[in-house]
């Protein structure tokens, strides 16, 4: 099961701004949200959580990036799995 944060929760839990959000999801820094319907989307909670714990572990925006792609090329493997 996954838990879902809707933007404001992720700018709380992040501490950034709206648009640095989607600046850091243009930057292959943040993951993508996911669609929840046609004009809303959300964040998968664990990835919010781990990209939180790589910055804090003092990773580099460049293992942050490997660690967003990672997480996303996850994220397609349990949805075919789911399917």
């Amino acid at each position: 099961m996954y838990a879902i944060l809707r933007r404001r929760d992720v700018s709380a839990l992040t501490g950034k701004a709206r648009s640095t959000l989607y600046a850091d999801i243009s930057r292959g820094i943040f993951p993508p949200p996911v669609k929840l319907g046609a004009k809303s989307v959300g964040w998968v909670a664990s990835e919010c959580y781990a990209i939180n714990a790589a910055r804090v572990a003092g990773k580099s925006d460049a293992e942050i990036k490997q660690l967003v792609a990672d997480l996303v090329a996850r994220r397609k493997d349990a949805m075919k799995e789911a399917a």
